[in-house]
């Protein structure tokens, strides 16, 4: 351990470097992030009717908070032309003759047309239109209904005869911060110590370092690697406890359970990944393929993980396949403690998976031991 540190004294670029990225990245969320969720999306309204009733609905369109009309186009071409060149995520179309037939009693048509390339303004854009589309023939139906000779009890019995109630859990004002930060932060500060771990074991096969750091450790590989990787594990557990910090202090993000474990959440997480990266790089004697395996296993626990597409909807194997990576477990333990508040009679199998990924350890210590006994025995294959 004491060697490493002197490595890092003498050569501290790449964990500088590895420490302003984690910075980094909490800065660009936090900032894109800071309102909640994206707010004045740009949407258009195609005003084929040109009446007070589309000019109202255009007008209230533009009241909202989400999405914001930044044209009033008089044909389809003109709005889908727009859309082409990404002015535009969504137009709403009112078709010619609206007004006359709502006073006829007969039911007009509106057109919503989304772009869902982009996932997330699209998804906005369509909930916003359509949520006013609701509103506007509600608002209509009022009136026709008013002038039936209703009252204002009876009309909202028709309009909305079952009245909903959304209770939104652990995030009520659908804070895309809260989604986001909590899970990503350390999703890649645990990317970060698993890529720099195998970095800095491969490197000692690179320089040719591998038999004095083996020697240090009197020949066991495992307390060599323990030595190697606990600077690393102290110093990204601490990162990974701040961004905790932060975010559940001054960024106000709600944290129902034990901040005690959350931070043993953190470490562990840190742990696991470094035990991963230990495991690839003992069986993969070339630095360059170290790297790569690592960066593909990395990149894998994203989508994997579970809180950008659930895994129990992906096939079979690749549900299996998530419970070898720590983020899985990270944010079922999350989920436990920040949202549920629940404490360590639920969270304990978590814990005890990622303690588990010790096994990964020994093993990376097993293949580099070997190694490097066959490296003895057969040295031209250098």
């Amino acid at each position: 351990m004491m060697r490493e540190m002197r490595r890092i004294c003498r050569n501290p670029r790449h964990i500088v470097i590895m420490t302003l990225g984690v910075i980094f990245t909490f800065v660009f969320f936090a900032t894109i992030t800071s309102n909640g969720q994206p707010t004045n999306l740009s949407v258009a309204v195609v005003d084929m009717d040109g009446t007070y009733l589309s000019r109202r609905i255009c007008h209230e369109i533009n009241a909202t908070q989400g999405v914001s009309v930044k044209a009033v186009y008089n044909n389809h071409t003109e709005a889908r032309k727009a859309m082409q060149r990404g002015d535009i995520f969504a137009f709403y179309e009112i078709p010619k003759g609206t007004y006359n037939n709502l006073l006829q009693f007969r039911s007009p048509h509106f057109v919503l047309y989304v772009n869902s390339t982009y996932m997330l303004a699209g998804t906005l854009s369509y909930k916003q239109l359509a949520t006013m589309g609701m509103l506007a023939t509600g608002a209509v139906q009022r009136e026709v209904y008013r002038k039936k000779g209703f009252s204002d009890d009876q009309i909202m019995g028709l309009i909305q005869p079952i009245e909903y109630d959304t209770r939104t859990i652990g995030n009520p004002w659908i804070n895309y911060g809260n989604y986001l930060m909590t899970t990503l932060i350390p999703a890649v500060i645990a990317f970060i110590a698993l890529m720099h771990t195998a970095y800095v074991i491969a490197r000692e096969r690179q320089e040719r370092t591998l038999k004095s750091w083996l020697r240090r450790a009197k020949g066991n590989a495992l307390y060599a690697l323990l030595g190697k990787i606990l600077p690393y594990t102290i110093w990204y557990s601490l990162l990974c406890i701040l961004s905790n910090l932060i975010m559940f202090g001054p960024m106000g993000f709600p944290l129902e359970g034990s901040w005690m474990l959350m931070v043993l959440n953190s470490i562990l997480l840190v742990f696991a990944a470094q035990c991963a990266a230990c495991l690839i790089a003992g069986a993969i004697p070339d630095p360059p393929l170290t790297m790569g395996i690592s960066a593909i296993y990395s990149a894998m626990s994203f989508s994997l993980s579970g809180f950008s597409f659930p895994v129990e909807s992906m096939p079979t194997f690749l549900y299996s396949f998530s419970w070898l990576y720590p983020i899985r477990h990270y944010f079922l333990n999350f989920s436990d403690i920040a949202i549920f508040g629940n404490g360590i009679e639920h969270c304990w199998p978590q814990f005890c998976a990622l303690i588990a990924f010790g096994i990964f350890l020994i093993f990376g210590a097993v293949m580099l031991q070997w190694q490097q006994k066959r490296a003895a025995l057969h040295p031209t294959e250098i």
